[in-house]
C-alpha cells in the first residue's frame, strides 16, 4: 500500500530533507527549505520503500487530431466582469482575484454569486474562511442582495470543501480567500507557501475534475503583489487584480493572465453605498470636459486589452531649492519619467534639472503603455510655460531616445474613440495616421518631438487668437 510522506525540499537546488533545519545542506541557502507531501510504495525486493512519481497512464497523442471544442461561457451577469474574464467563465477553470484590502474583492464576488444564483439553477457556493456567517448575511443585507438561493459554507480545511461541494454540486464556487485555507497533510501554520500551495493545488484538481468553475481571492503583500508563492499564479487559469484608491469610487480590475481571452483587458466600476457599479463607458467618467481649462492638462488616448480609453495626464512644474529636484508619478512609470525628460532637454532644448515635476493620472488608473510618452512631456511643457492647452486636443504617441515619435498599436481605434467623444484635433506619430480620413477630427502626424512641440505651439497660438 502506498502512504505519504512529509518531507522538506529546498526551493533552490531541489535537495530533499526529512526534516526542516534553518540551512540546506546541499546548497547552503538559509530558509529555503517547504514542506511538500510524497507517496512511498514498498519494494519487498530490496526490503525497502521508494518514492513513487506515477499514479496515472499517460498516453501520447498528435496534435492534430485532438478535437477543438469551443468552451461553453457562463455569464456572470456583469457585462464589465464578462469582459475581464473573456466573454464570461468558463466550467472548471480557477480564477485567482487580488487586490488590496477593503477595495472590494468580496464585494463583487457576493453580487455575482446573487446574480449567478437568479440566473442558474443550480445554487452557487460561497466559502468564507475569514468571516462568519453572520457578517457575510449583514453585507448582503446592507447591499440588497437577493441571496436566498446562494449556499454559505465557514470551513478553511479544504478536504472539507472539497467534499462538501462533491455534495453540494455546484457550477460555480468561491473560496475566500486561499490564505486561510489549510490541508491536513501539512503541519506548517494558515498562510505558509506550503499550505497555499497544496490548498490550491487540490482545488485545482477538484475544478478539473468536476467542471466546476472556481473564485479564489488572494491577499496580497505591501507592495501589491500576490502573497503565497508564485506558483499560485501559474497553477491558476486566470489572474485578476483590482486597482484603484480605496479614497476614489472608481475600481478597475485588469486582467494579468488569462487563458481564455485577452490579457490586460479592463474592467471599470464605481463604488457606491449598494456595492458595485459597472461603468460602460469609461472614457466619459475619466476625462471631465466641462472643467476649467488650467495649465498641465492634457487628454490622451491609452487601449487596454481591446477598449481605447480616454483618460487626463495632469503635470505640476514648480521650482525647487533642494539639491535633488523630486519626481512624483501616480498612474505611471516613474523611471519612464526620467527617461523622458532627459529626451525632452537633449532634443527639445527644453531643461528642468531644477525643477520639482508631479504627475497624475486622473481617476487611479494605471497606464503601462508608453503611448502616454508624448502625453507625459506635453503636460510637462503646458505647466512649465504656464500654458493652457484646448479641451478639443488628444495626444498619443512613443518617444525614443533619438528624440522620434513612434508608433503605437490600434491608432485607428484610438483616433475613433477620440472623434466619438467630441475632440477635434490630434497629434498623432506619423505612422498612426490614417489613411482614410476620420469624420470631425484634424489629426496632425508628427515623426521626431521638435516638430510635436511645433505642432502644439501652433495649437496654442489659434486658441489664442479664436478666444
Amino acid at each position: 500500500m502506498a502512504r505519504q510522506k512529509n518531507v522538506f525540499t529546498c526551493q533552490k537546488c531541489a535537495a530533499i530533507t526529512s526534516k526542516w533545519v534553518g540551512q540546506c545542506p546541499e546548497c547552503g541557502e538559509w530558509n529555503s527549505l517547504d514542506e511538500s507531501v510524497i507517496e512511498e510504495t514498498p519494494n519487498p525486493s530490496q526490503g525497502r520503500s521508494r518514492v513513487s512519481y506515477s499514479g496515472f497512464d499517460a498516453t501520447v497523442c498528435l496534435l492534430d487530431s485532438v478535437e477543438s471544442i469551443e468552451e461553453a461561457r457562463i455569464s456572470t451577469g456583469m457585462s464589465e466582469l464578462d469582459r475581464v474574464l473573456g466573454g464570461g467563465l468558463v466550467s472548471g477553470s480557477i480564477v485567482l482575484i487580488g487586490g488590496d484590502p477593503g477595495i472590494g474583492k468580496s464585494t463583487l464576488l457576493l453580487q455575482t454569486m446573487s446574480t449567478l444564483s437568479q440566473i442558474s439553477s443550480t445554487p452557487p457556493l460561497y466559502v468564507t474562511g475569514e468571516e462568519s456567517p453572520q457578517q457575510v448575511s449583514l453585507r448582503a443585507q446592507r447591499l440588497g442582495l437577493n441571496v436566498h438561493q446562494v449556499k454559505l459554507l465557514t470551513e478553511t480545511q479544504v478536504e472539507k470543501i472539497i467534499a462538501m461541494a462533491q455534495k453540494e454540486k455546484p457550477k460555480v464556487m468561491v473560496v475566500d480567500s486561499i490564505q486561510t485555507i489549510h490541508t491536513e497533510m501539512l503541519q506548517s501554520a494558515q498562510g505558509s507557501v506550503s499550505q497555499v500551495r497544496e490548498s490550491a493545488a487540490q482545488l485545482v484538481r477538484f475544478a478539473k475534475q468536476t467542471n466546476i468553475a472556481v473564485f479564489l481571492v488572494g491577499h496580497v503583500t505591501k507592495e501589491g503583489a500576490l502573497a503565497g508563492p508564485r506558483v499560485l499564479e501559474h497553477m491558476v487559469d486566470t489572474v485578476l487584480y483590482f486597482e484603484g484608491d480605496t479614497g476614489t469610487s472608481f475600481r478597475v480590475i485588469r486582467s494579468i493572465k488569462n487563458r481564455f481571452g485577452a490579457v490586460n483587458e479592463l474592467g471599470v466600476f464605481s463604488m457606491t453605498d449598494k456595492g458595485l457599479v459597472e461603468v460602460t463607458n469609461p472614457s466619459a467618467i475619466f476625462v471631465s470636459r466641462e472643467a476649467e481649462e488650467v495649465p498641465g492638462s492634457i487628454i490622451m488616448v491609452t487601449h487596454e486589452g481591446t477598449r481605447p480609453l480616454l483618460v487626463e495626464v495632469q503635470a505640476l512644474v514648480d521650482n525647487t531649492h533642494n539639491p535633488n529636484p523630486r519626481r512624483v508619478v501616480l498612474g505611471l512609470d516613474q523611471n519612464r519619467l526620467a527617461v523622458l525628460l532627459a529626451v525632452l532637454h537633449r532634443h527639445g532644448g527644453i531643461a528642468t534639472y531644477d525643477m520639482d515635476i508631479f504627475i497624475n493620472v486622473v481617476g487611479g488608473i494605471r497606464i503601462n503603455e508608453t503611448g502616454a510618452d508624448l502625453a507625459i512631456l506635453v503636460a510637462v511643457l503646458s505647466s512649465l510655460r504656464n500654458v493652457t492647452l484646448s479641451r478639443n486636443l488628444v495626444v498619443f504617441g512613443e518617444i525614443g531616445l533619438g528624440g522620434e515619435i513612434r508608433p503605437v498599436p490600434n491608432g485607428v481605434e484610438r483616433l475613433r474613440e477620440a472623434a466619438k467623444h467630441g475632440f477635434r484635433r490630434a497629434i498623432v506619430p506619423k505612422a498612426n495616421a490614417p489613411q482614410d480620413k476620420i469624420a470631425n477630427i484634424d489629426v496632425v502626424p508628427v515623426l521626431r518631438l521638435v516638430d510635436a512641440l511645433h505642432s502644439l505651439a501652433t495649437s496654442t497660438i489659434e486658441k489664442k487668437e479664436s478666444t
